[in-house]
């Protein structure tokens, strides 16, 4: 891509998008990928144009109406690791303890139980690192289930 499309209407909001919802470390990661000229660099600024700039950006949807949408979907592809991201943006979007874990349970009966475990090790990951649960909050992992 051009530096003329990192300069783009959709490019600059979703560079504040990013920065809002995950802040500056995390958009730093993605800035220097997309100017890198390496590999990833394009796929970094299709995602901060396209996915954050162009749709987390659209009016229709409250910020933390996206996540709810978003973490389902990653719920169900059994994508943990991008799931970290978004259940740290989703806090940042407002989602609260308890509605991150009505949307694992709402969760179960369409993805099933393997997916949602996936997904509970992941948030509840997220949540100890914010200081949101205690060590008395344990998964499968912790109890040697998976």
């Amino acid at each position: 891509m051009s530096s003329e499309d990192q300069q783009s209407p959709n490019y600059q909001r979703g560079v504040n998008l990013v920065r809002e919802m995950l802040g500056e470390a995390f958009l730093g990661g993605m800035l220097s990928a997309a100017n890198s000229g390496g590999f990833a660099a394009d796929a970094a600024t299709i995602a901060l144009e396209s996915a954050f700039g162009a749709v987390w950006s659209r009016p229709g949807l409250q910020r933390k109406e996206r996540s709810l949408v978003t973490i389902g979907i990653l719920v169900g592809m059994g994508k943990p690791n991008e799931l970290k991201n978004h259940v740290r943006a989703a806090l940042n979007n407002g989602l609260t303890v308890t509605e991150l874990q009505e949307a694992l349970i709402q969760a179960i009966p369409y993805c099933g139980f393997p997916c949602v475990a996936e997904a509970l090790e992941a948030t509840v990951a997220v949540l100890r690192e914010r200081g949101l649960v205690g060590d008395n909050v344990k998964t499968a992992k912790d109890r040697g289930m998976l």
